[in-house]
């Protein structure tokens, strides 16, 4: 069986996020599938972006055959974003008829962010009878009039939301990454049945085959833990979307309470966090580069706890799907979650304490509490959620329940 899967903003472990397509792919490959990724060039997620001279040219990863088609790059939200989104879908659109009397796909995802993609999903699934499958990995357009501040009378606006319910008409099965939002597909025209929730997961082997940190840091976590025997750490993204200044703020209120707090990663919000913590003189507060994901299991050894955070949003109604909650998970450290939603696995497996968006003292009560017990009690917190992750979300066993949809 041929599976072709649309993700403008594909990855790999190499070239960095976004991490799921591959994943899957890559298990597919395994169980006999034959897959086919068709990516953009260019993504602000990854690491490294391909080299691409040519619309359609292929790279075998791991038994995954890319097909990179040249969009243009970007900088931010806006119109040059727009423009290589029409560029990525439109070029598939055209090209509909050769890929399906050349790749033959037997089954179609539709999976980047924006639903654009449903149109040339549905188009190639009419010319070569595959089944097309819709995922849903973040709500657009949702995001861009809850969050964004855009109208929803938006030319824009109305033309992704056009998208999303054609891609909720027109598709065998609607898979989410966000549990809470079967009814809010039904309203847009999802029939009943079509919902299937596949979340985030691990790579086990990730965690099998880790990498060790560099010296330098090593050296770091021996000199810190020295000074402070509790360390809160946080690793990904400085974005605004992690609300990290609400971790500041609880590092500079339990200054002196022998707890270190240690950021790893990088994004735009990193020089001004920085300064954050000069100004205002933020002692127990450390900013470490951003490392390799084999060496994330090694970094995580180091902390703790584990800290994720949100702004509050309308849009966690349909719950949260962070890749970071199953790393975190994964490391086996209690976890500090201020994410004002309905329900977490957090709180299903009893693997740490979640509070909601941007309350600082709720923050600060949890870091308290996790300091303060008894540490095989919190070793055993920590374990629940890893036992979760290997038993639940593991891309292996993700991966088989997502090709139950090819079959039926």
């Amino acid at each position: 069986m041929n599976i072709l899967l649309l993700n403008h903003y594909a990855g790999s472990v190499e070239m960095g996020m976004e991490f799921r397509p591959y994943y899957f792919a890559r298990e597919w490959v395994k169980m006999g599938y034959s897959v086919r990724i068709a990516a953009g060039d260019f993504s602000h997620l990854r690491m490294k972006n391909p080299q691409v001279i040519r619309d359609f040219q292929e790279e075998v990863i791991d038994g995954i055959h890319y097909h990179w088609i040249r969009t243009g790059d970007y900088k931010r939200n806006g119109a040059r974003r727009a423009a290589t989104m029409f560029r990525f879908v439109g070029k598939l659109w055209l090209k509909a008829r050769w890929i399906a009397r050349n790749w033959k796909p037997d089954v179609i995802i539709a999976s980047s962010t924006y639903p654009l993609d449903t149109y040339a999903a549905q188009r190639i699934g009419r010319f070569s009878g595959a089944r097309v499958i819709h995922e849903v990995h973040d709500m657009w357009p949702s995001t861009l009039y809850e969050i964004g501040g855009m109208s929803r009378q938006h030319p824009f606006v109305a033309l992704m939301q056009a998208a999303e319910n054609s891609a909720y008409r027109h598709s065998a099965y609607v898979v989410s990454l966000l549990p809470f939002a079967k009814k809010y597909m039904l309203r847009h025209g999802m029939k009943a049945g079509q919902f299937v929730h596949i979340p985030n997961g691990v790579e086990l082997d990730e965690w099998k085959n880790q990498d060790p940190l560099p010296e330098n840091l090593k050296t770091f976590f021996r000199k810190t833990k020295e000074t402070y025997p509790f360390i809160v750490g946080y690793f990904g993204g400085h974005a605004i979307s992690n609300a990290l200044d609400a971790l500041l703020d609880a590092a500079k209120e339990m200054q002196g309470s022998g707890i270190a707090f240690v950021l790893a990663g990088n994004g735009c919000e990193k020089e001004r966090l920085i300064s954050r913590k000069q100004n205002e003189i933020i002692d127990n507060l450390y900013f470490l580069e951003p490392v390799s994901r084999r060496e994330i299991p090694a970094l995580v050894s180091n902390f703790d706890c584990i800290y994720m955070g949100a702004h509050d949003s309308p849009l966690y109604r349909f719950g949260i799907c962070m890749n970071k909650l199953y790393d975190s998970l994964m490391a086996g450290k209690p976890i500090v979650c201020a994410v004002t939603v309905r329900h977490t696995i957090i709180e299903q497996y009893k693997a740490g304490i979640r509070v909601n968006s941007g309350d600082i003292a709720g923050i600060v009560s949890a870091i308290t509490e996790l300091a303060g017990m008894d540490s095989q009690e919190r070793k055993q917190m920590g374990l629940r959620g890893k036992k979760a992750v290997q038993e639940h979300f593991e891309y292996h066993r993700l991966a088989k329940q997502f090709a139950v949809l090819f079959e039926e």
